[in-house]
């Protein structure tokens, strides 16, 4: 069965943006050493634009072959022009107000999100969903994730959008790497306790 894993960069005291879901203060910590990390372990997180202007198009998706996301998540990209910013995957939008969708490599989800996920994870593949955000959808499938791939960065928000927006469900995760960056980001891996 394929795994749904919540690879989410978030502030110090677990917040993936400010009040608004504006995470772009997050940005001056993508250095040279991180962009390596990425390049190596988790190219397909990148957006296809990025990917073209950091010359990681040649590279194969490692971890993930289909990405999730809600409407805030995904208008990001609409708002640059971009209806398929990850198309070098299955794009899945979790959206009640979006009609029909913008273009043929993006599913829209209009309900039951975690029914959908459930299949998709039914099916064969090595590899594995991710879901790229934001809180509302995560808070949803919290009974769906199987892995949490947290990278925090040396930042205090105080307040914004959380890395989970839902009511309390005490869930439990085992700490199974940590990894450490120059520049003060720590990425952490739990998988979850079943």
């Amino acid at each position: 069965m394929r795994k749904l894993t919540y690879f989410v960069a978030c502030s110090i005291d677990g917040f993936i943006g400010d009040p608004d879901g504006d995470a772009s203060s997050m940005y001056k910590f993508v250095t040279e050493e991180f962009l390596e990390f990425l390049k190596a372990e988790y190219p397909e997180t990148v957006s296809a634009e990025g990917r073209r202007h950091l010359g990681f198009e040649g590279l194969a998706n490692r971890r993930f072959d289909t990405v999730i996301q809600g409407r805030g998540s995904y208008q990001i990209g609409l708002d640059a022009g971009l209806p398929s910013p990850y198309g070098h995957l299955r794009e899945l939008v979790a959206s009640r107000s979006i009609g029909t969708s913008p273009h043929p490599n993006v599913e829209i989800v209009h309900d039951d999100v975690a029914g959908r996920v459930r299949e998709l994870k039914a099916e064969d593949g090595a590899l594995g969903i991710w879901l790229c955000g934001g809180s509302g959808i995560a808070g949803e499938l919290i009974e769906e994730i199987d892995e949490l791939v947290i990278k925090t960065y040396p930042e205090v928000y105080g307040s914004g959008m959380p890395m989970f927006g839902s009511g309390f469900a005490l869930t439990e995760f085992t700490l199974d790497a940590v990894r450490v960056f120059d520049n003060g980001v720590i990425v952490r891996w739990y998988s979850r306790k079943r």
